[in-house]
């Protein structure tokens, strides 16, 4: 989606990547002749003015004499009304430095990243505005009242939403002893909120949690749905993870601790104890004993001397040990307690678990916001401050930590991993999550959320320096994780580094919200690198607190690489930075490739069909010459529409479908006839529409959710949710006839999805039972005309079945049968009567894949692989191959491509379309053959 720099931060959601652009706009002229107004993107108001020194009332509260301001200089901000538009978030006071958060409404509704700032100086007396910045949007114009659909079932498909990204796109076979292996999501509603595309679009946000059904990580996904017709138009996670698989740290007003963190007269609140960390050193520990003579690893150290028992900071860490990471996540666990030591000199046990590293650590960073930059707490206020150690993942070690926006949770760590809380610059990193949390709110997706943890980053490994006497010369400087392995060196065994020298042309990565939550890591050390390099030529203590400075009182929730830029050297100009040092800051960036429209000078391999089609959740069809893909304006405001064109690139792309307001997705074609689902608020309708021209109609309906529509003929296939069952079964239609049915039958226990067709032949991977009761996976195709079954050569210790694909070849599908969990899956063929059984690349050892989903034409097989994600890096993102249907020759890669690439469809010969992040946009694009090797 083509958003201002930054707002692509995480609208570009809606069109799957991230990026961020400067656009000008509006008569933002200098309001002096010294100051600088930085035109806003796709809005009037202004994203960045300073060096002001404007007067405002000097009596009464900040917020008002902020709002004042902004009422005052209406011609320069374009705000109407800002005591009715702004809400007050937060109000800093430091010295004489003011800073105003101001949240932006739109008749009543939240407004998704419309965040302003405006900073000012009060000192003799006198207050005056210094400078403001952050995004207003001045061009929403939609309607708020009631939105056409419920809660209820805005919540139903948000977790189908879920559900279906958490498939692995396999289905799978369930654990002995169950009847299905549904994904464990429950949905819970938030407030209605705009998403600031074009004129604004209203969604109901749910979040949805539980257990990746796949490895058993934590779930935390936001999840947006359209609100008046009921389609997910937005999804990422809001765990913050340190590394691919996990996420940590705590403090915020109001988190539901366990009941017994209270204090009573009595207590003896501050016991002096030691510990052993896991490097050898011994530190000082400070614990709490209560009135029973109960030692508890509790810090009130913080507190001044005038806090009540019942006020001021509070360190806890609680004993998670065997608790799955999964129930820690946006909850507490159930009847999860302190550790509680028997004597103040703690032994072991309390070094082994990670307990000594976490409790040391966590005061640790305390004292670093409080004595560089006066801050109380992660909050700013002071709020309890909450560490989970030693969580599990299926009762195995969990080698990652998190922040869920209440607390902390570090990983037990297990074979060359210790506990995730052994390294200073991790528990660092995971607190600072929380602060960024309580003053940008940088939102953790695209590159908002690479700027996330590129801050978290950096104050991690500055925490870690300072607390550990380490130098800023020394070579392992800018390691982060270096200290977490039980054997490897620093170098080897460090999860990332400031130093690697990423910049935007060489190592920026386009991906979608499904992998690393749009390049939040993948992209990150882009900006801290250059944060980094600051640090290493202007000294920590300048740095820290430009860098400080640019997060608390310049950049706002969306913010993206341009504005980053743009914030710290203000900060740097706030502070005092001299000439020389503000050409280091920019130099700083420069060197990482941030600079103003670094986005387009990204170079790809591929033909692209249609740029920037800013759409998410929905893919692209093709089949003799056609394609059928859904799209949005260039704002991506406007509901999804059903779009065809050539797939040779000739001609324009023409709409088919009607542009009512309706979101129309699962574009899918034969060549002949165009398919696709209509969402409205009154249910989910299956549309048709000849190539060739003539009105679209209305071939099916559903209440339910539904994917993967197919057509061939007369034909189309579709997967739909059964909320009976809870279940995914294959419904089927006749376009001529008006004949429905279920492949499957629709029984209690049939499981079906993941369909192809092809001359009135449906195949599909199904679970149902045997004549054993035992569930069982497997492949099956069923004939229209006879209703008849044939059942595919599929092994018997099959996992999961995936993708399948009907072509004059015969049938193909992924299977996966390896209880060991690699992650790899064979691609098999058989005849339509499933005789001739081929594997087409095998499940391990050469030629294997990490298969996720594939697709077809007569001539070849095109693959989409998902390596696990041990490390974030492109070779982890989804990328397409090519094989023979017979396998000979072995697979090639489709494109170099240096984004994510998704959504793969065949149409005839070698010719494969896609969408393609490597722009940092979602373009569709083909190529006509491999590109072989990269």
């Amino acid at each position: 989606m083509i958003v201002g720099q930054g707002i692509a931060a995480v609208l570009a959601a809606a069109g799957l990547l991230v990026t961020a652009i400067p656009a000008a706009h509006a008569d933002t002229a200098p309001a002096s002749a010294t100051s600088e107004v930085t035109p806003g993107a796709e809005t009037e108001t202004p994203s960045l003015v300073t060096d002001l020194n404007e007067p405002v009332a000097a009596t009464g509260s900040a917020a008002d004499a902020a709002r004042g301001h902004l009422k005052s200089k209406k011609s320069r901000y374009h705000i109407a009304d800002p005591a009715g538009d702004l809400k007050v978030v937060d109000t800093q006071a430091e010295g004489g430095r003011e800073t105003v958060r101001l949240q932006q409404k739109y008749k009543g509704v939240t407004v998704m990243g419309g965040e302003y700032v405006v900073r000012m100086e009060k000192k003799s007396g006198k207050r005056a505005v210094t400078g403001t910045s952050g995004k207003f949007f001045t061009e929403l114009k939609l309607d708020t009242v009631a939105p056409k659909v419920s809660e209820k079932t805005a919540i139903e498909r948000a977790v189908s939403a879920v559900t279906t990204r958490f498939g692995g796109g396999l289905l799978r076979a369930p654990a002995k002893g169950e009847k299905k292996a549904a994904a464990e999501f429950t949905g819970t509603a938030g407030a209605v909120t705009i998403l600031p595309q074009g004129t604004g679009v209203l969604t109901r946000h749910i979040t949805v949690t539980g257990t990746n059904p796949a490895d058993g990580s934590p779930v935390q996904q936001e999840v947006y749905i359209d609100a008046h017709s009921g389609f997910p138009v937005m999804q990422y996670s809001g765990i913050k993870t340190f590394g691919a698989t996990g996420t940590g740290t705590g403090a915020t007003e109001g988190v539901a601790a366990p009941a017994d963190a209270s204090t009573a007269a009595g207590d003896q609140l501050v016991v002096k104890g030691s510990g052993v960390r896991y490097n050898g050193q011994k530190v000082d520990i400070n614990l709490y004993k209560d009135t029973k003579g109960l030692l508890q690893m509790i810090d009130y150290s913080k507190r001044d001397a005038d806090d009540s028992i019942y006020a001021g900071p509070m360190i806890a860490t609680y004993d998670a040990r065997g608790r799955e990471a999964s129930s820690a996540s946006g909850v507490w666990p159930t009847g999860v307690k302190y550790f509680q030591p028997a004597t103040p000199d703690l032994g072991e046990e309390y070094t082994d678990s990670g307990a000594v590293d976490a409790h040391w650590a966590a005061g640790k960073v305390y004292d670093y916001y409080k004595n560089h930059f006066g801050r109380e707490g992660l909050d700013g206020k002071d709020g309890y401050i909450y560490s989970l150690v030693g969580v599990v993942q299926r009762g195995q070690p969990y080698n990652n930590a998190f922040w869920d926006g209440q607390k902390m949770v570090y990983g037990q760590g297990g074979g060359d991993f210790r506990t995730f809380s052994a390294d200073t610059d991790v528990v660092g990193h995971e607190m600072t999550h929380g602060v960024v949390e309580h003053t940008a709110n940088l939102v953790y997706a695209g590159q908002s959320g690479a700027m996330n943890e590129a801050i978290a980053d950096y104050f991690g490994n500055a925490i870690d320096l300072e607390a550990n006497g380490q130098s800023m010369d020394d070579p392992d400087a800018g390691l982060l994780g270096e200290d977490l392995c039980t054997t490897a060196g620093p170098r080897e065994c460090a999860l990332r580094d400031l130093n690697d020298g990423a910049t935007t042309s060489k190592n920026f990565i386009g991906v979608t919200y499904s992998g690393d939550n749009g390049g939040v890591h993948l992209n990150s050390t882009i900006f801290s690198g250059a944060l980094w390099d600051l640090r290493e030529d202007l000294g920590g203590e300048l740095a820290d607190q430009i860098v400080y400075r640019a997060l608390s009182a310049y950049m706002t929730p969306l913010d993206g690489f341009t504005e980053g830029r743009a914030a710290v050297i203000a900060a740097a100009k706030e502070l005092g930075a001299t000439k020389a040092q503000l050409a280091i800051v920019k130099r700083s960036f420069d060197a990482h490739g941030i600079v103003p429209g670094w986005e387009k000078a990204l170079g790809v391999d591929t033909d692209t069909l249609i740029s920037k089609v800013n759409v998410a959740s929905t893919g692209v069809g093709a089949a003799g010459g056609k394609y059928a893909v859904s799209r949005s304006n260039e704002d991506g405001s406007e509901p999804y529409s059903v779009w065809l064109g050539n797939t040779s690139g000739k001609g324009q792309p023409q709409l088919v479908s009607a542009n009512n307001g309706d979101y129309n997705v699962y574009a899918n074609t034969d060549g002949k006839t165009v398919v696709w689902a209509d969402y409205s608020s009154q249910g989910i309708f299956i549309m048709a529409r000849p190539v060739g021209g003539g009105l679209a109609k209305r071939v099916d309906g559903i209440g339910s959710d539904v994917t993967g529509l197919v057509v061939d003929g007369d034909w189309v296939a579709y997967t739909a949710l059964n909320p009976q069952y809870g279940v995914t079964n294959v419904r089927y239609v006749n376009m001529k006839t008006g004949e429905t049915g279920l492949v499957d039958g629709g029984r209690p226990y049939n499981i079906s999805g993941l369909a192809s067709i092809k001359d009135g032949k449906i195949a599909y991977a199904k679970v149902a039972p045997d004549a054993n009761g035992n569930m069982k996976v497997g492949v099956e195709v069923f004939d229209t005309a006879t209703h008849t079954k044939t059942t595919m050569p599929a092994s018997d210790d099959t996992m999961g079945i995936g993708q399948t694909a009907i072509t004059d070849d015969g049938v193909f599908w992924i299977e996966d049968d390896d209880a060991t969990d690699t992650g790899k899956a064979a691609v098999r063929r058989a005849n339509l009567d499933g005789s001739n059984p081929v594997t087409v690349t095998p499940e391990a050892g050469e030629g294997s894949l990490y298969a996720y989903s594939l697709t077809a034409s007569d001539d070849a097989v095109s693959i989409s692989t998902v390596p696990p994600a041990t490390s974030w890096a492109n070779d982890t993102m989804m990328k397409l191959y090519q094989v023979a249907p017979d396998g000979k020759g072995g697979a090639q890669r489709m494109s170099c491509n240096r984004g994510e690439q998704v959504f793969g469809a065949a149409d005839e010969g070698q010719r494969v379309l896609w969408f393609d992040g490597t722009t940092g946009y979602t373009n569709l694009v083909k190529r006509d053959r491999p590109a072989g090797r990269c």
